[in-house]
């Protein structure tokens, strides 16, 4: 086998493997995009790269090379273009939370690492790997232990002649370590239901449940509610 086409299974062979783990991360945390998603995205890229950086090879052999302009640099552009709409395909909003992003992120570097190893810049490609899942796993890590706050998107539903009053929902809010942040009325069923829409803020994950826990067996007034927490 000639040395540019082993050279090239091996930039191809590194790419495969750089998005393999990656996705295998992804994976493991139940993403909607994982291991093969991100294998065929590093994979692709550096396919791309590679024809890119070698039309000599499959242009017309009579052509002189003075006559050939390459500029990968297009291709780049181009492969970044396309994996946007990719990436923008696994983000969607439900309520106050935006799901997606972090996965939206690792395929446009995994792309991007899949066009370092097509041209073979080694180090940045392998620096960047390590890079790439040290952040995916241990600042994971790091995150669910910093001091932060907070936030969730709340719904009670009551009969309408049952209705408390806004103050009281705010009390019972405040007595679980909650803060309302903003809050919003609708009338639901032709007028027989009464929906308060809140957004709660909180220093401590688990007011959250215990709030949950309160609503569940308190409350024979109350229809239904919903309480969802904001993040990814």
């Amino acid at each position: 086998m000639p040395g540019e086409s082993l050279e090239m299974l091996y930039y191809l062979g590194a790419a495969w493997l750089a998005g393999s783990l990656i996705g295998l991360e992804r994976s493991f945390h139940g993403r909607p995009a994982g291991f093969r998603t991100h294998a065929l995205v590093c994979g692709a890229s550096a396919l791309l790269m590679i024809v890119s950086t070698n039309q000599w090879q499959w242009l017309d052999t009579n052509m002189p090379e003075s006559a050939i302009r390459t500029d990968p640099t297009r291709m780049a552009q181009g492969i970044m273009t396309g994996i946007g709409f990719l990436g923008a395909g696994v983000i969607f909003k439900e309520g106050l939370n935006v799901h997606g992003l972090t996965t939206a992120a690792s395929i446009w570097i995994t792309s991007a690492l899949g066009i370092l190893f097509g041209v073979g810049f080694w180090l940045p490609a392998l620096t960047a790997t390590v890079a790439t899942l040290l952040t995916l796993s241990l600042f994971r890590w790091v995150e669910l232990r910093l001091p932060s706050e907070y936030y969730a998107d709340h719904v009670l539903s009551y009969a309408i002649e049952k209705t408390p009053s806004e103050e009281q929902v705010r009390e019972l809010v405040g007595r679980h370590g909650c803060v309302v942040k903003s809050m919003s009325y609708s009338l639901g069923e032709h007028g027989a239901v009464y929906r308060y829409h809140m957004v709660l803020q909180t220093k401590d994950r688990q007011n959250l449940t215990r709030l949950a826990g309160h609503l569940r067996h308190s409350s024979r007034d109350l229809l239904e509610f919903h309480l969802s927490q904001a993040g990814e």
